[in-house]
């Protein structure tokens, strides 16, 4: 479905909104207190577990945190017809946690991680389904698109250029598990409405 119109209201952009507006913050923060935010695998050992939520709002450099939000853009300008405030941020949490745990439990040689790309994965995918739940096929494009994005990542690893410009190698794992994550959402979405609706 071609849009024509961005999705303005105060539910489709608040959300979006916040997540831009702290990753920025947390960008030209000093770089000893941006330290305690990123995900680092032996501090959330230790107990720092607010890592697994902010890491998505740390980047590496000024590209890295402009590409971050271009794609937040992007996706808020696809899909914030979709958005509400309260179920997008259970999105953004979701899939920052599934990412992070799933880095956590099967990827133990990922130290360190920064970045919101993993989170944009699964908030592509989550509104890829909507779109197809809409009845757009433009949806169906959209979700075989990042799962063959995902699956060639896995493949053949990420793009050089990228990892050029973003000063640091690009963690395809992220990418995978936050595509999981966006599906999760979406699935035990369904099962919170099928069960309301039986009551």
């Amino acid at each position: 479905m071609l849009k024509l119109s961005l999705p303005l209201s105060a539910n489709a952009v608040i959300v979006p909104l916040i997540t831009l507006v702290l990753a920025v913050i947390i960008y030209f923060l000093p770089g000893a207190i941006e330290n305690t935010l990123i995900y680092d695998r032996s501090q959330i050992a230790n107990g720092e577990l607010w890592r697994i939520l902010t890491g998505h709002l740390a980047h590496t450099n000024l590209n890295h945190l402009l590409l971050n939000l271009a794609g937040l853009v992007m996706l808020w300008a696809l899909h914030g017809d979709h958005y509400n405030h309260k179920p997008v941020l259970g999105l953004l949490i979701s899939c920052a946690l599934i990412c992070s745990i799933g880095m956590y439990l099967f990827t133990p040689e990922m130290q360190r991680y920064v970045g919101l790309s993993g989170v944009l994965h699964g908030v592509f995918v989550w509104g890829a389904i909507k779109d197809i739940q809409k009845g757009w096929k433009s949806g169906y494009l959209l979700l075989i698109g990042v799962f063959v994005k995902v699956i060639h990542e896995q493949v053949f690893g990420a793009s050089a250029d990228v990892q050029s410009l973003i000063n640091a190698k690009v963690a395809i794992d992220a990418h995978m598990w936050g595509a999981i994550g966006g599906l999760l959402y979406w699935v035990v979405s369904v099962k919170v409405i099928k069960t309301g609706h039986s009551r």
